[in-house]
Parts: structure tokens; sequence; C-alpha cells
């Protein structure tokens, strides 16, 4: 005979409020277990191996996207250390090269002082402004002018002797025509047996010419020219080129004498004025061409 029941359709247990209280009893059982005593520290350990690849595998992205970051920060921080190398080189350079231009400049004031020194005129020191881009002249502008006591005509020095010649001035500045220019002639002399000659510009760039000589001329090779103070303009003994060649023609009877200049006036910046009178020099050649058209 069959037993008769009824059928259980839902299993009973402890209701939901029983089993949680029951387990954050547990949790707080284990909390002050596990701070007291060190009764749980192998469970611990062995649960710490058991989830460590787990860890290490979750954390791989992170570490990936960590390494890639830190090559591209390395690499963005190379790039401005070698820019930062690479300005710093090139400032360095450029204090260097100033450097060294301020020794040059300081070297060749220092033998301007002792030209200044040596010559009995007064002068003036000036420094180059700029120089004219004119294929057909040979001129310098310069930062002084009439407010300084230039005028028209004063010779311009440098260490090596003559540059040139003041041609035009306005208050601020001064535009001087170097000694290899056309509009420029000096009375020279031969410093070897003082013979007077007239040195002239234009003919080449670099050179100056000692034109209608006589074929006889007592000039060779070497010889030095000064300034002969004939004029007023340009004083005596002042070093202005030194005689190249001398090209005799003897079917005329003429020759003609190839100069260097002693000065350098595209190697510097600064130079000296020389505050001659302008006026003395004037009546000089003045009472020089009355007398030649007397005779």
């Amino acid at each position: 005979m069959q037993e008769s029941g009824t059928i259980k359709l839902f299993k009973r247990g402890p209701t939901a409020e029983l089993r949680a209280f029951i387990l954050v009893l547990l949790a707080l059982v284990l909390l002050v277990v596990d701070a007291r005593w060190p009764v749980l520290q192998p469970a611990r350990q062995a649960i710490s191996v058991v989830i460590y690849p787990f860890q290490r595998a979750m954390l791989a992205p992170r570490d990936a996207v960590e390494r890639v970051r830190n090559w591209t920060d390395a690499a963005a921080v190379a790039q401005q250390e070698k820019e930062a190398l690479q300005r710093q080189r090139i400032e360095l350079a450029q204090i260097s090269t100033h450097a060294a231009q301020l020794a040059a400049e300081n070297e060749q004031l220092r033998r301007l002082l002792s030209v200044a020194d040596a010559v009995v005129q007064p002068s003036v020191a000036v420094e180059v402004l700029y120089e004219p881009s004119n294929a057909f002249s040979h001129h310098l502008v310069f930062n002084k002018g009439s407010s300084s006591g230039i005028r028209a005509g004063m010779p311009v020095i440098d260490v090596g002797g003559i540059v040139g010649q003041i041609v035009r001035v306005t208050p601020f500045t001064s535009e001087a025509a170097l000694l290899t220019d056309d509009k420029v002639s000096i009375p020279v002399q031969v410093l070897r047996n003082g013979l007077r000659l007239i040195a002239f510009g234009g003919a080449m760039s670099d050179k100056v010419e000692v034109r209608y000589l006589s074929a006889d001329v007592d000039l060779t090779p070497g010889d030095k020219l000064i300034t002969s103070g004939i004029g007023g303009l340009f004083p005596a003994g002042l070093s202005v080129a030194s005689v190249d060649l001398v090209e005799r023609d003897a079917a005329s009877g003429f020759a003609k004498a190839v100069a260097t200049p002693f000065s350098h006036p595209e190697r510097h910046r600064h130079f000296l004025v020389l505050r001659v009178d302008i006026r003395a020099g004037e009546n000089t050649q003045e009472g020089g061409q009355h007398d030649a058209q007397a005779e």
C-alpha cells in the first residue's frame, strides 16, 4: 500500500535575514580572530598564491599601457634634451664668436689709440654704420657727423695708414670715399728717396695707381709711399701704399705704378677721422692753382 503525503513545492530553510545575520557575525568573528591571533595566516597565504596568477592577468593591460607611456615619455624627454643641447651649442658658438669679435675690436681700438697718440692733429673715433651697395664707388658711412666736428675733406685713417677722405657730412653721420675710390687722390712721396707723386684710386678695387710718371722715374717694386703733406689736407708721414709693380712704356716715354694700400677698411669697424684745418688746406690748394696759372 503506497504512502500518502503532500508534495513539497518549496524548500524550507533559514530566512534570508537570518543568513545575513549569521554571515555578518561570522565576518566579525574572523576580523577579530585575524586581528588578535595569526591562526588565519596560512589560509591567507594559500589564497594569495591561488589568486596571484589572476591578479597578474588582470593587471597585464595596465602594465602594458604603463610601459608604452614610459617609453613615449622617455623618447619625448630625450628629444627635448637633444633640442636643448643643440640650442645651447648654438648659443655657446655665438657667444664664442661674439667674444672673439670683441677681442679683435678691442685689439684694433688699442692700436687706434696708439695711432691717435702718434698723430699731432686731433681726431674723432668713428664706427661704420653700413657700406653703400654701389659697384662704381667704394664708400663707408660712419656714425658721427658735423655735430662731432667732422667736415668734408678730412682724412680717415686706421692702424695701417690712410683709409680715405670724408666726402659728405650730415649732423649725425658722415660718408667717406676709400683710398681706392676714383674720387680720391693723395699727394704722396717715396720714403726711400723723397720723390713726390700723386696716388689715384678707381682703376682696381683694391689697388691705387701712381700715374703720369717719366719712364726713367726712380721707383721700384717694394717702395713705400707715404703722405707728403702737400695741400694741407693729409698730414705728412702717414702710410699710404706699397708699390707692387712699375709699368714703363718706352714708346710713349711715360710710366705707371700700381700699389697696394696698407689700410684694410674691409677688416675693421672703427677708424679715426683727423680734424685737420679744412680752410687752410683749401687755401693752400687755391694758392697752388694761382701759382700754376701765373706760370
